[in-house]
């Protein structure tokens, strides 16, 4: 119990498992486009963290630390950019931390997060632009179709986790558990199908048995569960097609 507890705390709290997940998700798109470059994944994990740092301390007396932090993270993202990539991509990383910025800033009067209903479409957008836009030369509308339905469902079930806590009107609490669990169904299928037509063999079907476990997932979310069922179960299902992907290939 004591080690589950450090686990937490270390791994899950930190926004480490988050950004690792979220990494590995667009790892797996960079692969199947053939586009897969070491300083690039260095580069989504950092924008990643430091987002998720962000948007956790910035009403704590860390803040400003964290803001040191994120302007060193800034600068060497940055410094990847210039060095393995052109000043294109350099406008796109900079659009995308600009969305997140927007997503829940306290300075701001309103922010995308106090928006009932947009905030799982929200951060289906911006993981989705950084899979589909910003590890690529051009912009990708099927990937960006996978990963937007993909994601805003696997928002979703921690929508069901907060529903008794949050302060804005989300889909749980208007429609009920089960009626978001089966709209949660509905985009994973939708991606689902789109992965079959899109992606190449082995990445459909790594994407495919992803789905399958992700809506066991969805269907065991409930709010009374333990958060460690959210922030490592459900949120360890964006790198499921990459782990899939490996066991395919290598195995």
């Amino acid at each position: 119990m004591n080690f589950l507890k450090i686990l937490k705390k270390t791994v899950i709290d930190s926004q480490l498992y988050v950004s690792l997940m979220g990494t590995l998700f667009a790892v797996f798109f960079m692969l199947e486009q053939n586009t897969f470059r070491l300083p690039t994944v260095i580069l989504i994990f950092i924008t990643y963290f430091s987002g998720y740092l962000y948007t956790k301390y910035q009403r704590t007396k860390h803040f400003f630390k964290i803001l040191i932090l994120n302007a060193v993270a800034g600068v060497i993202c940055a410094f990847l950019i210039i060095h393995n990539h052109n000043e294109i991509r350099l406008i796109k990383w900079f659009i995308i931390v600009v969305l997140g910025l927007l997503y829940n800033s306290f300075f701001l009067d309103v922010y995308i997060r106090k928006i009932p209903f947009l905030k799982v479409f929200y951060v289906g957008l911006v993981w989705a632009l950084v899979n589909c836009w910003l590890t690529l030369h051009e912009f990708n509308l099927p990937i960006f179709l996978i990963s937007f339905f993909f994601i805003t469902a696997l928002v979703l079930p921690f929508d069901i986790r907060d529903m008794k806590s949050d302060t804005i009107k989300t889909f749980p609490m208007i429609i009920g558990v089960q009626s978001t669990k089966h709209i949660a169904y509905l985009l994973v299928f939708v991606s689902s199908i789109l992965a079959s037509f899109y992606l190449n063999h082995h990445y459909s079907i790594a994407f495919f048995l992803t789905s399958i476990l992700t809506y066991i997932f969805i269907y065991f979310a409930e709010n009374k569960r333990n958060d460690v069922y959210f922030s490592f179960g459900v949120e360890t299902c964006s790198a499921l097609p990459f782990l899939f992907l490996v066991i395919l290939e290598y195995f």
